[in-house]
Order: C-alpha cells, then structure tokens, then sequence
C-alpha cells in the first residue's frame, strides 16, 4: 500500500468514526436526560429579550441536530471528493453542533415548562469560540498534510548529490492501534465531559484528566513523519506535526537502516532503551541515526535506507 493510499484510507476512517460519534452524542445526550426534562424542549432563543421563543418535543430535539449534521456530512464528503479529498469543516461542524445540544439540555434541564429555560447567551459565546478553535486546528492539520504530498522523494539506495541539486525524502508512518487507543480515551473523557457540563452528573476532574492525558499522549505518538532535506532530520510526531525533532546534516556522524522490534526496544510509541530512542510504531525497517553526541535515535518508517544514504550524503558534503 502507498503511502498516499494509506493516507486516503486513513482519512476515510477517521471521518466515519468522527461522524458516527457526533451523531451518538446528539442523539443519545438529551434521550439521557429526559427525567430531568419537559415534555417538548426550548430550542431557540429570542435576540432582543434572550428569552426562549420556540421549542420542540423531545424526540425532535434529538433528532433535528443530528439530520442537520447528515447533511453537512453528506456535503462535505462530496465537496472533498470534487476537490481531491478536503474534508474542511467537519471537526469544526460537529464542535458547534454538541456544543449547542449541551447548551439546550443544560438550559432545560429540571424545569417543567420550556418558557423556563435559562439563558444561553454564555453558551454560545462558549460554543464559537470552541468551533473557531477546532477549526483552525483542522486548517493545520489540512495544510500540513497537503505541504506533505507535495513533496519530492528520493529513490534509491546510494545516491550521489550533483551540485546546485536539492533533494528531499519524505515517509510518514501510522499505528492504526494506538490510534484506535487514543481515540477511545478521547470519547470517555469526551462522554465524561459533556456529562458534568450538561449537568447530568457531578463528574470530578481527577477521573476525566487522566483519560485526557492518555488521548494526548497516545495520539502524539501514533504517527510520524521523517524528512530529510539540505538542512537534516526533522522528525515530527502526531496529527498536527508537532512536537518536532531536529538535527542539522553536521551533527549526523553516520545513518543507517536497521530491523528493530518492539521486543528489543521496550513496547510501542517513543521508547528509550539500551539501543538509544526509537519511535516505535510497527516492528521492522528503521531509519536509525547516530548523533556526533548524544545517543542514536531510530523511527520506524518505510524506506529508510534511502533516508540514510542521503543524510550520510549530506553529513559527507557539511565535513568536507
């Protein structure tokens, strides 16, 4: 499998799963709460006085956000396809439409009557500003990935650098796994989180933290990408390409591709160990390099050899 292909089925995945979630969390949120709620529900507020104005039963209140959300789904998948895959939007979409479902359950909540319904002024300015942020994380990780397939890769296992040339090599790898781990942390802190904010149930933060730390964590190191340009190593980990690592073409005294396990390394994900540091994300090739100080650092990614014959190219060209 390429790697664009890989690339291409990966986003499919993450955009089924993020759709299935978010249409769960709308339907199933105010279903959760229905004890504490009147029979039809405030679902819009006037602009002038900021009390409520309109509303709908229950079922509709469920199910209206989340046919809003099919559609913008449906929309954004076909617009994606037209223009090579974008999927701009939908991180961003399903961000503001839960959080209107949490403000609507949380202002309905233990009245009896819907013309009671608190305000939910503060909501929505919680609500955008929470839709503005994912959506700029999903402009960069859209960029980046974009800036990723527009790059130059080198073939070959030796090469020779001709003068006034510019190469770049480029591989990205995925644990399929860990994302699966991380993303399943995600949702129980994510469950735990529109709980307590809904006021559904008094959840303490020492039980969502936790759960939030493992997301970051494991998410941060479920994917890498390696490149090599006139500059060095950069090594950068996680969805959004960050943190990153670097080493400039001098400090590398030599490269080199080797086999490595997860047994010989110590487990998955970044690993230190009598070997030095090792991205570990699948076991076999690895493109391994050994700093002129420090210990060697290895990542798991394809095509490694060709990664270390052009820094040992490049590190030859720096010394001499």
């Amino acid at each position: 499998m390429t790697e664009g292909t890989e690339r291409k089925r990966g986003v499919r995945w993450g955009v089924a799963v993020w759709a299935a979630v978010i249409t769960a969390v709308l339907i199933a949120l105010p279903w959760a709460a229905s004890g504490r709620l009147p029979e039809r529900l405030a679902t819009h507020w006037g602009a002038g006085s900021g009390g409520p104005d309109g509303s709908m039963p229950l079922w509709a209140a469920a199910f209206f956000p989340a046919l809003i959300w099919a559609v913008l789904v449906l929309l954004i998948v076909v617009l994606g396809r037209w223009r090579g895959g974008a999927t701009a939007g939908l991180l961003s979409g399903g961000v503001l439409l839960v959080g209107a479902q949490v403000s609507i359950v949380r202002a309905n909540l233990d009245h009896t009557d819907w013309r009671q319904a608190d305000s939910v002024s503060a909501w929505v300015v919680g609500m955008v500003a929470a839709a503005a942020v994912a959506g700029l994380v999903e402009w960069v990780v859209i960029r980046r990935g974009r800036a990723a397939t527009s790059r130059v890769v080198v073939s070959g296992p030796s090469m020779e650098i001709p003068a006034g040339e510019r190469f770049v090599w480029l591989s990205r790898t995925t644990n399929p796994w860990l994302h699966w781990i991380g993303a399943l942390a995600g949702l129980v802190a994510l469950a735990a989180v529109l709980a307590a904010v809904s006021g559904l149930v008094d959840v303490p933060w020492s039980v969502v933290a936790p759960f939030a730390v493992v997301t970051v964590a494991v998410l941060g190191c479920a994917s890498v990408q390696a490149r090599v340009t006139e500059k060095g190593l950069s090594v950068a980990f996680g969805p959004l390409g960050w943190p990153v690592r670097r080493w400039s073409a001098q400090d590398i005294e030599s490269a080199r591709a080797e086999s490595r396990t997860p047994g010989q390394v110590g487990g998955w994900g970044y690993r230190l160990s009598g070997l030095g540091t090792t991205v570990m994300l699948r076991s076999g090739e690895c493109l391994v390099i050994h700093p002129r100080r420090g210990h060697e650092f290895a990542v798991s990614v394809d095509d490694a050899e060709c990664g270390a014959a052009l820094l040992n190219a490049l590190s030859a060209q720096r010394t001499h």
